[in-house]
């Protein structure tokens, strides 16, 4: 059984520096109950933090890596969720010790999933062999013979 605290991306925004402070690691926290669609990684992130009097304001990278099941021809294949451009603002009150990030990150990485994921641009889908079906009542009219 997990931590709680392990499960969340929390910033300690009593001990933050007045500049602000850059935070990376990785927290278990994109956990989808989908057949096709499975992260098999802690996501990652990058994260630019500073506090402008109540409001903390949070900027930077995400990236999550996904198994997914190609909508074209259905085989699994492995691919890396970005998300470049994270950007949020929490209002902090006096008494907050912490901000819960958690929520904000997990929704942008679901975001950033595509609808439709496939393997590779040029996948073909699924390849159909269909047998060539002939029809036997046009071939008496092979022999006719047209005046």
């Amino acid at each position: 059984m997990r931590n709680e605290e392990e499960n969340r991306l929390l910033i300690d925004v009593a001990r933050l520096d007045e500049g602000g402070e850059y935070f990376e690691g990785e927290v278990d926290i994109v956990d989808l109950d989908e057949e096709f669609v499975k992260a098999f990684a802690p996501m990652r992130y990058k994260l630019h933090v500073q506090l402008f009097g109540s409001e903390l304001l949070v900027r930077g990278h995400l990236e999550q890596d996904f198994d997914f099941v190609c909508s074209r021809c259905g085989k699994d294949f492995d691919t890396t969720i970005k998300v470049d451009d994270f950007t949020i603002s929490v209002e902090i009150s006096a008494k907050d010790q912490f901000a819960d990030l958690t929520n904000e990150a997990r929704e942008c990485i679901i975001l950033a999933i595509p609808s439709f994921p496939i393997c590779d641009e040029a996948c073909p889908g699924i390849i159909q062999t269909v047998p060539e079906q002939t029809d036997d009542r046009w071939s008496a009219l092979d022999g006719l013979k047209v005046k």
